[in-house]
């Protein structure tokens, strides 16, 4: 079995490790050897805590032969995304702003694994501070997509998926304000779940959008996940948009079939709005084929177009990000690598009543998806997939695309991403189960059920040991739309109002993304009545 441990599930080696027929120092053991042979290729890990490792691992051995079993996470290896606060440890978001950053003490989801009993492995790479990426002028390389080195993997939790698929951790937390989980899920070929808002603890993670930002599991299984997300749902007093909702048993609401359940599919976002490769329409008419097997109902279902959803996003997530580093974009902005830079720099150009319109409209959205969940368990729509290549990856899409993942960040219920199939080129595909708010049993039942009635998970990504992955000569950015004279000068003036002092590369990059920039603000609708709230008002704990 020692040659198979780092492909072990939480699930199954969870039940190991409970009946004593595995040994948490041995499979520590193991995955340390493994990720110390094959992370040079593919660059999951930031920084490794072997010694920490081995002192928990041992302490989950003593405990559980001393009768004191915590759970199916207790001796199970872990990782977390570097912007995961961890104490005495650094958690550097992947930045040189953060390089020597050494928390005091653990953020609450890392307190939770720990108190479940999990080992941690080490802290993962990610873009900068979970939104700059993939960027090339950064004091950590790239993470590499491990089933084709020289495709993309997705972001911002990159190094997550990357651990979670090659076997380094069994499973690792990452972040999602638009995509962050899901992306890297989708083109790692792993499940990640973005929880509903509020689900999970955000203290101590360092921030990206207060409004969008989501924290939860990556796993092999849909099952691993369930088991993941019990150990760090929960309320906390130190988040205050953490929710006291009682938490429910995730893992036992898993089936294997799914009479009664109702699925509204919304084609048209893969169809129309952000039309999709022919192996994921593929993909996608398959996965329903079997959902419906299974003993579904389908129906297909529209919500608003996409860009709506991402325009909303990026006026709210852009601002907040904005201010977040405002104070180091002033005083040492050629710190930052370029891909945060041309990310951010441009929320400069959104105004006061950009952001409250925005929050408007999100209130909006907010009560336009209620009758879909009244009417469904669940909402299909596709993900992401195949990977691209990395040398032909446009970064500037960021701003120039909408992307399928938002709107799920803007309705704020959970969101989950699953393989639903490979490539002809062997690259995972991903589909999206949505769902209401807190409804997560749902959401994860559907997901495992889908699982159990394919075959995806007995595959995984082949490491064949070697030398570092060859460096990439990254896509120069697309030709934009001109900025006529007015237009750069009002650029320029509202950078100056917000104190920036940019030179020739950190003007070039905010005139790139500027025309896009802009096209939302004008957007973005500006007719509501004034009596109308936004979707950010303040409100008393009960």
């Amino acid at each position: 079995m020692t040659s198979k441990l780092h492909f072990l599930t939480i699930a199954k080696a969870g039940e190991l490790i409970r009946m004593r027929k595995l040994s948490p120092v041995e499979l520590t053991h193991a995955l340390l050897k493994r990720i110390k042979a094959f992370d040079p290729q593919v660059n999951a890990f930031i920084t490794l805590t072997p010694e920490l490792a081995l002192k928990q691992a041992r302490e989950a051995e003593s405990e559980i032969a001393g009768g004191r079993y915590r759970g199916p996470m207790h001796g199970i290896p872990f990782g977390l995304k570097d912007i995961f606060n961890t104490a005495g440890i650094r958690t550097t978001g992947h930045s040189k702003i953060y390089m020597n950053n050494i928390p005091a003490e653990d953020a609450t989801t890392t307190a939770m694994l720990f108190s479940a009993g999990g080992v941690l492995l080490g802290k993962l790479a990610t873009h900068e501070f979970a939104i700059g990426g993939p960027s090339y002028d950064l004091p950590w390389p790239i993470p590499r997509n491990p089933w084709n080195r020289e495709h993309y993997v997705g972001g911002s939790s990159s190094g997550s998926a990357v651990a979670v698929a090659t076997g380094f951790v069994l499973g690792a937390l990452g972040s999602d304000t638009g995509a962050s989980i899901r992306n890297p899920a989708a083109l790692g070929g792993v499940v990640g779940l973005k929880p509903t808002y509020g689900l999970v603890s955000r203290h101590g993670v360092i921030p990206n959008s207060y409004t969008f930002d989501h924290c939860g599991p990556m796993t092999w299984t849909v099952e691993d996940c369930a088991i993941m997300l019990q150990a760090i749902a929960g309320h906390d007093p130190r988040d205050p948009t953490s929710s006291s909702r009682l938490i429910p048993d995730y893992r036992a609401a898993l089936k294997d079939h799914l009479s009664g359940i109702r699925v509204g599919v919304i084609r048209h976002f893969w169809e129309e709005d952000l039309p999709a490769s022919e192996e994921m329409c593929g993909a996608m008419d398959e996965a329903i084929d079997v959902l419906t097997k299974l003993g579904a109902t389908i129906e297909t279902v529209t919500m608003r177009p996409l860009r709506d959803y991402h325009d909303v996003r990026m006026i709210i997530a852009g601002t907040e990000l904005f201010c977040n580093h405002h104070k180091d974009l002033v005083e040492r902005p050629g710190d930052f690598g370029a891909e945060l830079v041309r990310k951010v720099l441009p929320a400069c150009l959104f105004q006061a009543t950009d952001y409250v319109q925005a929050q408007r409209e999100r209130r909006v959205m907010l009560k336009q998806v209620e009758p879909l969940y009244q009417k469904y368990d669940v909402l299909l729509t596709a993900g992401a997939g195949p990977a691209p290549r990395l040398d032909q990856y446009h970064n500037i899409d960021f701003w120039r695309k909408p992307n399928i993942y938002n709107v799920f960040n803007v309705t704020g219920g959970p969101a989950l991403s699953v393989c639903n199939g490979f490539s002809k080129g062997g690259l995972p595909l991903g589909m999206q189960i949505a769902g209401a708010p807190f409804r997560e049993e749902t959401v994860l039942l559907v997901g495992h059920a889908y699982e159990m009635a394919t075959a995806w998970r007995s595959k995984r990504p082949h490491l064949d040991g070697g030398d570092v992955s060859a460096p990439v000569t990254p896509l120069p950015t697309p030709a934009g739309p001109e900025l006529d004279v007015p237009t750069r000068q009002l650029v320029e003036s509202l950078a100056r109002r917000a104190g920036l002092r940019l030179d020739a590369r950190e003007h070039a990059l905010l005139f790139e993304a500027a025309p896009y920039a802009l096209s939302m603000t004008k957007r973005i609708r500006r007719d509501h009545d004034r009596s109308e709230e936004p979707a950010s008002i303040f409100v008393f704990p009960t």
